[in-house]
């Protein structure tokens, strides 16, 4: 006896039922031939038709609509069991297998059964299929040439093509992709042009998986790391929204407009908090406001980019960057070209402003340390890309070549410390790796034909996804040489980092001390230039001097005690004088204009005759100086 179920389901469920039948032809229009139309026929000729010396050709292009694919599944948790027979119950399932237990047919097609299970069992036993070979054996890595291929290309749904201006990936996993749809180009957007942003299927280009619609369009959206049903978008009007899958495409909470921000929120950031509620975001109207998610209704604190904590002069802000083992401190990228360095927890307003890094012309439109290394980051802005060190403030110790055309966004590869990305203005991705080469990228990726705006590499590191300006979105796969780190990758960067930054150290060291040389050198010549027209004057008055001093001894005796006072009124100026003469002498080791005077008034005292010299009034003079 075999044990059969036999699924039963209506006609009706499965859809309306196709018939075909087989049919005589039907002839629907006839149209009868108009002898009137005969009347009016002329005939050509002679005809004249050109013709070429070449085959005829034609072309046609068809290009049929996309085609969206879903995918449906049906859920089978439990068969084979008789349809009175509940699976869930124990005494049901015992009583009724050992009914079949008893069944002779039951018996003999296990009996058949086992014998062909016990031949794949011993066959299992004696061979092992996973069996390694060769692990003890050291492969040497080929080095392959880096390489990218695209993947899939997400396209915006919509007629009127907005810029794909952030990508955040999903947390758990490169399955899903969230991209943020807005037209950044200031009073060019229609009121046709649609405001929703998607999360992509990264296996389904077709149709995205869901659809965010927000007030107004996001210019940044980022996944939650701890609940990854949970994003958080940035809008362009300045409010910050939080969206749940789970209820639907429409926010779940707005923040009040009166105390957004006043630019678009370019940039918001998860904190890593125990509750997975807490973030902070950044606009170019110079504020940088902390949220609760739990309670939109108002910040929980604020700051101003500002050293003295006034908002008139605040510097608008693009990027933030945020280092969850610092949960104090982070970093804000400028518009003026300036990277500010934070403390959120400072005792006073100066505090809060910890440093400034500049090196930027333009505004710096991406920030982020590199994973391995916290105390080095990337800055890209301008035509330039750029890696500092938290110990040097003046100046960055590595950057790239200066472009022809302008950088839009770049990131660290999470997996190698020494490959980054950038992304650029004539649609190109650039892919960097320091150890390889620093003066030229390794792999340059012509991705598309418009601007590049925004960039993501995945966890993994494998998968980089690039946004342009016209909404495509493209996945691209690097090759494995891009996301395998060597074994003494991590020594090699440390060692090159420590080496620029100290050679930084160094030229910053030189640097300060030419200027001060040059200081010194440009006060100097000002006080020397004082210092000439005073002994002027004093070589005047010791003229008078000696003349009165060869009329009369005691006069001139008494002639040098009045003129004490004028010395000790001017004392200060000549001991500057002489400081600095004496500083060119060691230093430039050139004569002074002091110097060559003395030489004069040397040479005027050999004319004068030895009892001019005798007298010793300007030696006098010089002692009490």
């Amino acid at each position: 006896m075999e044990i059969v179920y036999v699924y039963t389901k209506k006609r009706s469920e499965f859809g309306r039922q196709c018939n075909f039948t087989d049919r005589p032809a039907e002839l629907h229009v006839d149209i009868l031939p108009d002898d009137s139309a005969m009347e009016e026929f002329i005939e050509r000729d002679p005809v004249d038709i050109g013709i070429q010396c070449v085959q005829e050709m034609s072309e046609h292009d068809a290009n049929t609509e996309r085609f969206e694919t879903g995918a449906r599944g049906i859920n089978h948790t439990e068969g084979g069991w008789p349809k009175d027979i509940n699976p869930n119950e124990v005494e049901q399932v015992t009583r009724y297998r050992k009914k079949v237990e008893k069944d002779e047919m039951y018996i003999g097609a296990v009996m058949q059964l086992g014998s062909v299970m016990e031949h794949c069992i011993k066959q299992n036993n004696a061979i092992d299929i996973y069996e390694e070979y060769f692990e003890d054996v050291d492969v040497e890595s080929i080095d392959e040439a880096a390489s990218a291929k695209t993947i899939n290309v997400f396209r915006d749904p919509n007629e009127i093509k907005r810029t794909a201006t952030h990508i955040s990936w999903f947390p758990d996993g490169p399955r899903k992709l969230a991209v943020a749809y807005c037209n950044l180009q200031f009073q060019s957007t229609s009121p046709e042009t649609s405001m929703d942003s998607y999360i992509w299927d990264v296996e389904n280009p077709n149709k995205p998986e869901m659809t965010l619609k927000p007030v107004s369009p996001l210019v940044c959206l980022e996944y939650n790391p701890k609940d990854s049903h949970v994003l958080l978008g940035g809008c362009y009007n300045g409010q910050i929204a939080y969206w749940d899958t789970r209820k639907g495409s429409q926010p779940v909470e707005l923040t009040p407009i009166e105390q957004s921000h006043r630019d678009p929120a370019y940039k918001t950031v998860w904190i890593g908090s125990k509750t997975g509620t807490e973030c902070f975001s950044t606009s170019t109207d110079g504020q940088v406001l902390w949220w609760d998610i739990r309670k939109l209704g108002e910040p929980t604190d604020k700051l101003y980019l500002d050293k003295k904590q006034e908002f008139h002069n605040a510097q608008g802000a693009y990027c933030l960057e945020f280092e969850q083992t610092m949960p104090t401190k982070f970093m804000v990228g400028t518009e003026q070209g300036s990277i500010i360095s934070c403390n959120r927890k400072a005792k006073t307003p100066n505090d809060k402003i910890a440093a400034f890094f500049n090196g930027h012309i333009g505004p710096v439109y991406s920030l982020q340390r590199n994973p391995h290394f916290t105390k080095n980051f990337l800055s890209v802005g301008d035509w330039c890309a750029r890696i500092w060190s938290e110990d040097i403030r003046e100046s960055s110790i590595m950057w790239t070549k200066q472009y022809s055309s302008y950088l839009t966004d770049g990131c660290w590869s999470p997996i190698r410390p020494a490959v980054f990305f950038i992304t650029k203005m004539d649609g190109t991705l650039d892919v960097w790796d320091i150890i390889f080469k620093q003066n030229n990228p390794t792999l340059t990726l012509q991705v598309c034909d418009v601007p590049l705006h925004s960039l993501r590499v995945q966890e993994q590191g494998k998968l980089v996804a690039a946004g342009s300006h016209d909404g495509t979105t493209t996945l691209l796969e690097l090759s494995e040489g891009l996301y395998t780190m060597a074994r003494n990758e991590k020594n090699l960067v440390t060692a090159m980092f420590e080496r620029e930054t100290r050679r930084e150290k160094i030229l910053d060291a030189r640097h300060k001390e030419i200027r001060l040389k040059e200081r010194g050198k440009t006060e100097g010549s000002k006080v020397d230039d004082k210092g000439d027209q005073k002994k002027a004057k004093l070589e005047k008055e010791h003229g008078k001097q000696d003349e009165a001093a060869k009329a009369e001894g005691e006069d001139g005796e008494r002639t040098k005690e009045e003129e004490e006072p004028f010395e000790e009124e001017n004392l200060y100026e000549k001991a500057e004088t002489e400081f600095f003469s004496i500083i060119e002498a060691e230093k430039k080791k050139q004569p002074t204009p002091s110097q060559d005077f003395a030489e004069v008034e040397k040479n005027n005292e050999g004319e004068t005759g030895d009892e001019e010299k005798s007298n010793g009034e300007p030696e006098t003079d010089t002692k009490k100086d």
